[in-house]
């Protein structure tokens, strides 16, 4: 038999899938001794699994599932475009319409002058896609030592070997030799773990300043480029202090530095506005684009670039790089259906006005948990620092993750998806979460914070690790 139904017992699909199936980002041994869990359909913001369990998923998927799930008019789109055109490359001067249409259609929505679009299948694609454009912008500019890209710690950019690199994290380094030459980094705009005694306004200020001092350490003779995320998304929802991003734009501006600002989660009304920029008001060069922008239902990514680097790199000769599904027709069709939707039906301004600002004052109330250290939310991105000592904003003496680990998993027993990344619990619902379902995320949200004070108090883990100037 070739196909695996659903109706197979959880058991089974269990052993199949521990049998054959490798998973991103998991200790597979663990897994296969504990048995992961199937998923087998979902609806708005609901998830069923293989034993009939309705879950409710605060975070999209992996923060994509914009629209929310089960939106036949996607799935419709898909079988029009498979129907007509299921697939055809754009290498060999030949294009097809839902290229073409997808993108002007992000031409138009996208601020500044990012009119030319380079089509991608992931997020992580696309940054390996911008590595390569911005070095060969400059090379075609006569400046060919302009090669160093500047990251910052702990920010994710993908997990391919370019993504990776131009990523901070350093238990994604320390597998396949990462990262590649020419990448350097910068600390990371964190006042709740960094800040010290610093107001978050001088905080901001000092950690946008880094980027300038790394710049005159490497020569801005050899920077070619700073990339970053309006908010930190898989390092833990790190919202920067509102003194961070003028002073990045600033220092990008005065040193012939190209912004690359990655959107993969913050574009698509998921900060309260189309993209994260238009709420920090950045002005990329480059704006990476992903997940929102299909909802997920489609593998597709994107990089929009600004017209001096469209046609700097449209007069240098061709631009040795691209992906056998690059524009692929049917992730393009998807795509259009779903920004369609998002604009029509109003999404992302019913975020701002009415969504966000319900959940903010919700999740505000959840810093008078005495597990709770900080309730940070911008539009439908949260997260909650876990902390034995609010006072001092201090870790807990075990390892990093240890509590956040506890927390998700009787977040996942509660039927609640809140993903932790070390002890930051996070959030990213679907943009069409109702009021209904944000009472019933904040109900188990709160259930399993007490459920995980309970445990680690228990088994002696509510123990400061230091205080916020050690």
């Amino acid at each position: 038999m070739s196909a695996i139904t659903n109706h197979l017992p959880t058991a089974e699909l269990q052993a199949l899938d521990a049998a054959h199936h490798m998973h991103p980002f998991t200790a597979g041994a663990e897994l296969a001794e504990k048995g992961a869990r199937v998923i087998t359909s979902a609806q708005g913001v609901t998830l069923t699994d293989s034993e009939g369990e309705q879950i409710l998923d605060a975070m999209a998927g992996l923060w994509c599932v914009n629209i929310g799930y089960g939106r036949t008019e996607l799935a419709e789109a898909a079988a029009r475009q498979m129907n007509q055109l299921p697939y055809y490359n754009t290498f060999f001067q030949t294009t097809h319409v839902p290229a073409i249409a997808l993108a002007k259609r992000l031409a138009e929505l996208v601020p500044g002058d990012l009119n030319h679009v380079f089509f991608a299948n992931s997020g992580s694609e696309a940054n390996d896609t911008n590595i390569r454009l911005v070095r060969h912008y400059w090379a075609s500019k006569d400046k060919p030592d302009k090669k160093i890209i500047i990251s910052r710690h702990n920010a994710y950019h993908g997990s391919t070997i370019g993504g990776a690199s131009l990523g901070g994290m350093g238990a994604m380094h320390a597998q396949g030799g990462l990262p590649i030459p020419y990448i350097a980094y910068i600390d990371e705009p964190n006042w709740y773990q960094d800040g010290g005694e610093l107001s978050p306004y001088e905080f901001g200020l000092e950690r946008a300043r880094q980027l300038e001092q790394k710049i005159a350490e490497l020569g801005e003779d050899k920077v070619a480029a700073f990339i970053a995320e309006p908010v930190q998304g898989a390092g833990g929802v790190i919202i920067p202090p509102d003194s961070y991003w003028p002073q990045i734009q600033r220092i990008c501006d005065a040193h012939e530095i190209l912004l690359v600002v990655d959107e993969v989660i913050c574009g698509f009304g998921r900060t309260g506005n189309w993209f994260g920029s238009d709420t920090y008001a950045i002005r990329p060069d480059i704006m990476t684009l992903a997940k929102g922008l299909s909802s997920g239902y489609a593998p597709i990514g994107a990089s929009v670039v600004s017209d001096e680097i469209a046609d700097t790199i449209a007069n240098a000769g061709d631009f040795n790089h691209g992906y056998t599904y690059s524009g692929h027709p049917v992730s393009a069709a998807v795509a259009l259906e779903n920004l369609r939707i998002l604009d029509e039906e109003g999404i992302v301004d019913k975020v701002r006005k009415e969504t966000a600002p319900y959940v903010a004052k919700k999740w505000a109330e959840l810093a008078d948990h005495p597990l709770v250290g900080e309730a940070a939310i911008v539009g439908l991105v949260g997260s909650l620092a876990l902390t034995p000592d609010k006072s001092a904003r201090a870790p807990f003496a075990a390892d990093k993750g240890t509590v956040g680990l506890v927390c998700r998993d009787f977040c996942f027993a509660n039927n609640l998806v809140m993903r932790h990344v070390g002890d930051r619990m996070i959030i990213s619902p679907p943009l069409i979460i109702s009021e209904t379902e944000i009472d019933l995320m904040m109900e188990r949200v709160v259930m399993s914070l007490d459920q995980t004070l309970a445990r680690i108090k228990s088994e002696g883990l509510y123990i400061s690790g230091r205080s916020k100037t050690s």
